[in-house]
């Protein structure tokens, strides 16, 4: 048997996908809800640990995958299903990106989470001028580098509706209790 097939990993799910797609909203609406969340490492403000990807996104890349890994064990002391805004495939995709090298897959081997993970869209357009196009086609690319990475380790990719927070939040925690 694998470790991605032993507790406590199957409690721990996923939600990523492309940027800009509702990951985080989910997230906050489920924390709203009373359960445990993990929040986005790149997004954390940690001081000296993370730097700005604009300014260094080698570091900041790497920070996120440090980060990450602790916030897979941290979670094993909660007690309840566990929600995280991107985790550490996301962390070392952005690693990959930023400092080229080979991609971890032992560290990814002993990091499971829950399967299928749960997956954001890009978001719609809604003005169609050559700016916002670009940002969501650049949204688009990033969510299928990153949805052919989670398949690569074996996990499928459910996509989220196309809804608000609550409704999303609704419908996922309907699919866990299935």
């Amino acid at each position: 048997m694998s470790v991605r097939d032993r507790a406590p990993h199957r409690r721990f799910f996923l939600i990523t996908g492309a940027p800009g797609g509702g990951a985080s909203a989910l997230i906050e609406e489920l924390a709203a809800r009373g359960f445990a969340t993990i929040r986005d490492p790149a997004r954390i403000d940690a001081g000296d640990r993370v730097r700005s990807p604009a300014t260094d996104p080698v570091r900041a890349a790497e920070a996120a995958v440090r980060m990450a890994v602790e916030d897979h064990a941290r979670a094993r002391t909660f007690q309840g299903p566990v929600f995280f805004d991107r985790g550490l495939i996301d962390a070392l995709v952005a690693r990959q990106d930023a400092a080229g090298g080979p991609f971890l897959d032992m560290l990814v081997d002993q990091h499971p989470y829950a399967n299928p993970v749960i997956f954001a869209l890009p978001p719609r357009p809604v003005t169609g001028d050559d700016d916002e196009l670009a940002r969501r086609t650049d949204s688009a690319q990033a969510a299928d580098r990153l949805a052919a990475t989670h398949r690569r380790f074996g996990y499928r990719v459910l996509e989220m509706p196309d809804a608000e927070a609550a409704e999303r939040a609704d419908w996922l925690l309907a699919r866990l209790a299935a």
